[in-house]
């Protein structure tokens, strides 16, 4: 099978509107969390949530086109036109019927859907919904519209498995270029749920925290006190290539894609299973994969919600999988500083992984005040500061509703 390498990076996120901020927001514990400015969130259970700074649609794209386009997909339009031009593929270097897309979202169009529904209730009852309802709504037209601008004709399609949603999709594109179907493949996700129905959705669930009296530690993965999720949104995309391709041409090469793995819990709609067994599983396959000894990853970027449940259940599945070496693993979580990006959440994690093996730095798992004592305190969580390591390989977890598990195991370039 061929190898596949990583050529391009494109982010945007709460705390920070490309992949270069996003790493040093990651590397300096900058927080993304503040009040919820998108609607009047007053009559809500959560104030709060992780929004993308400073932006303005007008910025990167006509106005015809803001029409046209969700928030979750003009996300995922700007992040993977970022990894493109980061990975300087042109017609020139690289054949186009050989470039898959595969963007995606956990949710999709939410906000719009919501929109146009209520809409539609303040009326006579005659359906006046807008053209574009459809295509703004469902979670391939980000990939549709990437394949349309740049003329990729090679597969194109995108997966859905909640907040396992982008990490999916790299896995995709790993399979298809190392088997031949593909050259190169953009592949990501992104997500903008921070809307009525997305926060009353999850508020429902009892899923988010409710620390509206201090939202900017709200979100902090394995601290005792942890209390639910809080909702992050944007997007992140990376650029995959078969390596002797991207050595042909001179690309930059970031990091290789070394195995991947994936596992489903069998268990529950929406809670882990709480011996780790889905997570224990995907984390297996990852290095059964990449045929490598659990003892060579030093790294593991955690799913680490800040969900009781959830960040118990992925500390059982690493010390069952590792044992003993779980205490040489640096671990950590960014969504402690970026919130939970669902669909999204995946490619970004992928990125601050892949950025960690480049720069032999941890990002910091922030907002830990008080020790977990179901959680064993040998383990290192990089907790509040990052630090400095120099490793070869790490694995970048996402799950999602539905016991939807995987892993991605990146290697350093070259070792």
């Amino acid at each position: 099978m061929k190898r596949v390498v990583v050529t391009g990076l494109g982010a945007i996120t709460p705390i920070g509107n490309t992949a270069k901020t996003l790493w040093m927001g990651l590397i300096n514990g900058k927080n993304g969390v503040g009040e919820i400015t998108r609607f009047d969130s007053s009559n809500y259970k959560t104030h709060f949530a992780a929004e993308v700074k400073d932006y303005d649609p007008l910025n990167y794209f006509d106005k015809k086109d803001v029409r046209k386009y969700d928030l979750y997909a003009q996300f995922a339009l700007i992040a993977a036109e970022e990894a493109i031009n980061n990975s300087h593929i042109t017609p020139i270097n690289t054949d186009f019927d050989e470039v898959g897309v595969i963007l995606t979202a956990g949710i999709g169009g939410v906000t719009h859907f919501f929109n146009e529904v209520m809409e539609h209730a303040k009326g006579d009852g005659v359906p006046r919904f807008s053209p574009y309802y459809i295509p703004k709504m469902i979670l391939n037209i980000p990939a549709g519209m990437i394949s349309i601008k740049y003329g990729f004709r090679g597969p194109n399609f995108a997966t859905v498995s909640a907040c396992a949603s982008s990490s999916h999709s790299i896995i995709s594109a790993f399979d298809l270029i190392r088997y031949g179907k593909a050259t190169v493949v953009v592949a990501g996700g992104a997500e903008a749920a921070i809307c009525e129905a997305g926060i009353g959705g999850f508020n429902a669930m009892h899923a988010l925290s409710l620390r509206n009296d201090d939202p900017l530690t709200a979100s902090r993965p394995f601290d005792k006190n942890r209390d639910g999720f809080v909702m992050g949104e944007g997007g992140g995309c990376i650029v995959l290539e078969e390596l002797e391709h991207a050595i042909k041409r001179g690309a930059d090469i970031y990091a290789e894609v070394a195995g991947v793995g994936m596992s489903g819990d069998a268990y529950h709609i929406t809670a882990p299973h709480p011996e780790g067994y889905g997570a224990c599983l995907s984390m297996k396959r990852a290095l059964n994969d990449a045929g490598i000894d659990l003892t060579e990853v030093e790294h593991i970027n955690t799913h680490g919600t800040s969900t009781p449940q959830g960040d118990l259940a992925e500390v059982v599945a690493i010390q069952k999988l590792f044992g003993d070496h779980a205490y040489q693993l640096s671990l950590n979580s960014t969504k402690s500083m970026t919130g939970h990006l669902l669909g999204g959440a995946g490619a970004v994690e992928a990125i601050a992984t892949i950025m960690a093996l480049r720069e032999g730095t941890i990002p910091p798992t922030i907002n830990h005040f008080e020790d977990d004592p179901q959680i064993d305190s040998r383990l290192d969580f990089t907790f509040n500061k990052a630090r400095k390591r120099d490793i070869r390989y790490a694995i970048s977890n996402a799950f999602g509703f539905g016991g939807h598990n995987t892993s991605l195991l990146f290697k350093k370039y070259p070792i």
